[in-house]
């Protein structure tokens, strides 16, 4: 869901927001958007990737799966969140990538989004198995699809296939409305993207469609996870579908409550 970026000067203090919400987070981000802990309470050395994750393992719904997104935003009003993945070894979870600074929602993160409201969904979300992009296969293990004309994501409530992907002839307008996105113009935010399955079983109209991790524009978006493309690529090809990967969206204040 990427349709809209925003006013100007939301995308001139784009930036500037994501630095201020990292540091909340106790984070600073570096010159390639990777974000770093700068909190002197707990070591962060390189020792921490090879330990459990406290965070990861605590995160009911998770038995069964063996990779695990995290996308942890400070507020559920904040436009910035930090995404980590980790992978099941053994008993517990460990880092595999990241932390890495993230957009989300020009109005936070919400558990009760609703289609248009700019919010990124809270909750536990498995990953579509098809990944998506307009650039060529980035060499993931998923199935992959590049984008053609006439590819769309379906957002119209009203719609039969809302919710869904469809491909219509090229230069034929679909037969449905809404907000839906002709997938094949949106760069560089859909070069590559994974799906976050998010209303999809079953599909509530209305409910909220086309939730994506994407390449970031630097700027808050209508309602999916944004990261930098180097980082993006190197989740993509992480994930494997045998390890029913998914993806938990939360924020901070609720995770300390």
């Amino acid at each position: 869901m990427e349709r809209v970026a925003g006013l100007p000067a939301l995308l001139r203090h784009g930036r500037l927001s994501l630095l201020t919400g990292l540091a909340l987070s106790g984070l600073a981000v570096t010159s390639s958007g990777a974000a770093t802990f700068t909190g002197t309470a707990t070591n962060r050395t390189s020792s921490h990737v090879a330990s459990c994750s406290t965070l990861a393992d605590s995160i009911p719904g998770t038995t069964g799966h063996a990779e695990l997104l995290t996308v942890i935003a400070p507020s559920a009003r904040s436009q910035t969140a930090v995404v980590q993945m980790y992978r099941r070894t053994g008993v517990c979870f460990q880092s595999v990538a990241g932390p890495y600074a993230a957009f989300v929602g020009i109005n936070g993160v919400s558990a009760h989004h609703r289609e248009g409201d700019l919010t990124t969904p809270i909750g536990l979300f498995g990953i579509e198995t098809t990944m998506y992009g307009v650039a060529p296969n980035p060499d993931v293990t998923y199935r992959y699809h590049r984008f053609t004309c006439g590819d769309w994501w379906d957002e119209d409530r009203r719609s039969a296939l809302y919710n869904h992907f469809v491909h219509v002839p090229c230069a034929t307008m679909p037969n449905f409305a809404g907000n839906s996105e002709a997938l094949w113009t949106k760069v560089p935010a859909y070069d590559y993207f994974a799906v976050v399955n998010y209303n999809t079983s079953p599909v509530v109209p209305g409910r909220g469609s086309a939730i994506f991790l994407h390449v970031s524009k630097n700027s808050p978006t209508t309602g999916c996870v944004s990261i930098a493309k180097v980082h993006l690529l190197k989740v993509l090809r992480l994930l494997r579908t045998s390890d029913h990967p998914v993806i938990y969206i939360n924020t901070r204040v609720s995770l300390q409550g």
